[in-house]
């Protein structure tokens, strides 16, 4: 009998579909979920077990995930993180012309100014911290890419302090291990995961007391428990995130890029939870 070229044709593509699911699935899970994010990886953060996988090694542009190779070059520097620091013209967004409610002419500590790029993103916080290097600015960026190198960060680069440089590149793989290394360190594990803080801003009469928060919203959800966070977006990257979080009694280091949707990569979050917690169930 002879077989219809389109039956043919699709049973020839069956093997081949296969191995592509199984490609994108985690290790040994066949009911992997879907996310919205093109770019994925969850790790064991004890064992570095790979839990699932997407395009884990694409470069793509990373947005303010950046910010947190920006708080280690200045944890490792040894400034003065009490010494003040005041906002100006030189650090509003040139590239995105994105807005932001650190007024120049603010003068707050250092300390204020990382815990502001972190928990709240801040752009200009992150721009001043980088322009009140030694050396300014360029020195500050070369900085961040001799870490990535010295880290084994091979295509991980960096053009500017705050991610609106879509330059800014990395892998789902390479920024786990980012978030490993910057697990190590006491205050971007504490400032990534403060939900809100008050600053005084402006100066002389304009001068008034704004509340800054969290950009990752599961830090209210009292069911996550998490250690380290951190939220990214420019047109170039989609929405990012990484977390070190505990689900189903694991800890693990989470990386969902270029998603999208403003709340997709929270969604695609608790859709990993919801996966990890049933797989953990059915063994």
């Amino acid at each position: 009998m002879t077989m219809n070229p389109s039956l043919r044709n699709t049973l020839f593509l069956l093997p081949l579909l296969a191995l592509l699911l199984a490609a994108a699935s985690p290790a040994g899970a066949a009911d992997a979920p879907w996310l919205r994010s093109s770019k994925g990886l969850v790790l064991g953060l004890s064992d570095g077990r790979e839990l699932y996988a997407k395009e884990a090694d694409t470069p793509t542009p990373i947005a303010s995930l950046t910010k947190l190779m920006t708080a280690m070059v200045i944890l490792d520097a040894g400034l003065k993180l009490e010494e003040p620091v005041v906002v100006t013209s030189a650090d509003r967004d040139r590239i995105r012309g994105s807005s932001s409610r650190l007024l120049p002419g603010t003068s707050v500590s250092r300390r204020v100014l990382l815990l502001l790029a972190l928990m709240a993103s801040e752009n200009r916080a992150a721009n001043a911290l980088a322009r009140t290097y030694p050396g300014g600015t360029p020195a500050f960026v070369a900085a961040m890419n001799r870490k990535a190198q010295g880290l084994g960060l091979n295509q991980t680069k960096f053009a500017d302090p705050a991610g609106l440089d879509s330059g800014n590149v990395s892998t789902a793989r390479e920024l786990a291990n980012l978030v490993r290394t910057a697990m190590d360190y006491p205050l971007i594990r504490q400032y990534t995961t403060t939900w809100e803080h008050e600053v005084a801003v402006g100066r002389g009469k304009s001068r008034q007391v704004i509340r800054f928060r969290n950009t990752n919203r599961l830090l209210r959800n009292e069911s996550w428990d998490i250690a380290l966070s951190k939220t990214g977006y420019i047109s170039d990257s989609g929405r990012c995130l990484v977390m070190q979080a505990r689900i189903a009694g694991e800890p693990v280091i989470l990386v969902l890029l270029d998603s999208w949707g403003k709340l997709s990569p929270m969604g695609d979050a608790n859709r990993v939870r919801k996966w990890m917690e049933k797989h953990h169930r059915d063994t």
